[in-house]
């Protein structure tokens, strides 16, 4: 087990090195044009594939680095380029992550290849849980999945929303009810494979910030799947189901964790390192323009109010970055997070980003709030940062939760 540092490796200096190169010649050129066009950039996608970073290789090595650091300082330096053709870069790794956390060895060999294609012929998958009427409540999930076994078949019926590349994705993963009795405790994660008939993309959102990323609903109707498409396959989900039922009888006993809640987890410290790059991003343009822009005879950073604010920015930015390297660090040493420090991460780097893109904004005046300089696009993108994959307010409670050791509500 690697001991935590904050000391990057050489290797490590050099794939963030890499990163930014192509954040910085490739992605910050085109974000404007994508964020108003509010279409996938497929070409920037395929541009990262060419280079190995839009890979399963890529990710795989990030993942499996052993100090945990590997996919933060990855997030942070895309992020950094920009946010929306961030999230169609990385978008697909959600899924993958709901593979990983829920799949068997042959289901992640098979089914994580086919969501990323390859540089001639780029595949995106999505991660579908949320619902109309099942946000940060996931006990009100609706979607069922029932079990057909004359055929060894699943069918799913409902509507996703919120899915980034709903509808678009070569692979879709589907959170469904397979037990109501048991709440969130009977749901359970399903492939989709490639052209399964009866899935079809609902309504596409248009969206206040992150506009180069797809995000649509996912209408299933009656879409069957192979018994082999359950994630962690039947027997597993048998004997899952089967504590969570001795549970309900004996609530003393073992807690059994639901599939979404574990592709979460997971993924909170990555999701709070996107926004750590956002915030950095802003922070620089605002520094850049406090240095350079005059008024009244001298630079707006010889003004104690506008330094202040500078300062104030990059200490959260810093803070931000080290509760989200812990808890990369922490989930990768295998040590539980017995204060939520995932939570922690996300909730403050995400508050952070909001809050820093702001004060850019302020900083730079009405240029700031033009289409002109780039903190306008990111003040909009940071916004998701305090909804996305939990609520601030969610992570709040988690957190509350998990130090009080009891349930609040």
């Amino acid at each position: 087990m690697a001991e935590f540092t904050m000391e990057l490796s050489d290797e490590q200096k050099e794939v963030r090195d890499w990163i930014h190169g192509f954040a910085a010649d490739v992605v910050r050129p085109a974000a404007a044009e994508w964020d108003e066009r509010e279409e996938t950039p497929w070409p920037v996608i395929q541009e990262a594939a060419k280079i190995g970073l839009y890979s399963l290789d890529f990710y795989a090595q990030q993942f499996f680095d052993p100090t945990g650091l590997g996919i933060p300082m990855a997030m942070e330096e895309l992020f950094w380029g920009d946010a929306g053709i961030g999230l169609s870069i990385v978008g697909t790794g959600l899924a993958a992550v709901g593979v990983l956390a829920n799949g068997t060895e042959e289901q992640i060999g098979t089914w994580i290849p086919q969501m990323y294609g390859d540089a001639a012929d780029v595949k995106v998958a999505a991660f579908c849980s949320s619902e109309p009427d099942a946000g940060s409540d996931v006990s009100a999930m609706r979607t069922r999945a029932v079990y057909d076994e004359a055929k060894d078949e699943w069918v799913l019926n409902g509507t996703k929303t919120w899915a980034t590349n709903g509808g678009i994705a070569n692979v879709h993963v589907v959170v469904a009810v397979v037990d109501p009795d048991l709440g969130p405790k009977g749901h359970a994660s399903f492939i989709v494979p490639p052209d399964t008939p009866g899935l079809s993309q609902g309504q596409k959102f248009k969206k206040h910030g992150i506009r180069a990323s797809h995000t649509a609903e996912v209408v299933l109707e009656d879409v069957r799947v192979p018994g082999h498409c359950l994630l962690g396959g039947k027997d597993k989900l048998d004997e899952r189901l089967a504590r969570s039922r001795e549970r309900a009888k004996n609530p003393g006993g073992e807690r059994v964790k639901n599939a979404a809640m574990a592709t979460f987890e997971a993924s909170r410290p990555a999701v709070g390192a996107q926004a750590v790059g956002i915030a950095r991003a802003a922070y620089e343009v605002a520094l850049d323009y406090a240095r350079t822009r005059v008024q009244f005879g001298r630079p707006i950073i010889d003004n104690q109010g506008v330094a202040f604010q500078l300062a104030d920015m990059r200490t959260q930015i810093d803070a931000a970055r080290l509760l989200v390297w812990r808890a990369s660090w922490m989930a990768t040493a295998g040590k539980p997070f017995t204060s939520a420090e995932g939570s922690m991460s996300k909730l403050f780097a995400g508050e952070t980003a909001k809050k820093v893109t702001a004060q850019a904004m302020q900083i730079l005046g009405g240029n700031g709030y033009t289409r002109e300089y780039p903190v306008e696009r990111m003040h909009r993108d940071a916004a998701i940062y305090t909804i996305f994959e939990g609520t601030s307010e969610i992570q709040r409670l988690v957190i509350a939760r998990t130090v009080a050791g009891v349930p609040i509500r």
